[in-house]
């Protein structure tokens, strides 16, 4: 049988705060949204004067990036280069911003970002997803 590792509060917390940290200090207004590997939401913040709607666009880049095993940005990467087929994927978002958080080689849980733009999204969510390394 195999085991891995799963993630707690204590680990949830410290990836929230990591994402915040890098957001707030680049002045940048995200929701941050963390998921287990099955997709499943264990946290959410809404940092203030962030859009309502980043909240569900965050939620939804780091199920994508947890249940695909990748960044988001990949399934952006493919749509972009002409697999529009992708966009009528069920739970799945083409938007950058979603990063897996990997322990001892496997996939534990997502972070998902969004408020910024894409690249801004994606260095808060990867500040975030290294932060139990």
């Amino acid at each position: 049988m195999n085991s891995k590792a799963v993630l707690s509060q204590k680990e949830v917390s410290l990836i929230l705060a990591a994402a915040r940290s890098e957001a707030q200090r680049n002045q940048w207004n995200v929701s941050i949204a963390v998921v287990d590997d099955g997709g499943h939401p264990l946290a959410l913040e809404r940092l203030d004067g962030c859009a309502p709607i980043s909240a569900y666009i965050a939620t939804e880049k780091a199920r994508t990036s947890a249940l695909g095993r990748r960044e988001s940005k990949g399934y952006e990467d493919m749509v972009n280069g002409g697999r529009s087929a992708f966009l009528s994927a069920p739970l799945l978002t083409s938007l950058e911003g979603g990063v897996p958080i990997i322990v001892d080689g496997q996939v534990v849980g997502a972070v998902g970002v969004s408020g910024v733009k894409a690249e801004q999204d994606a260095q808060v969510a990867k500040a975030g997803s290294q932060a139990l390394n």
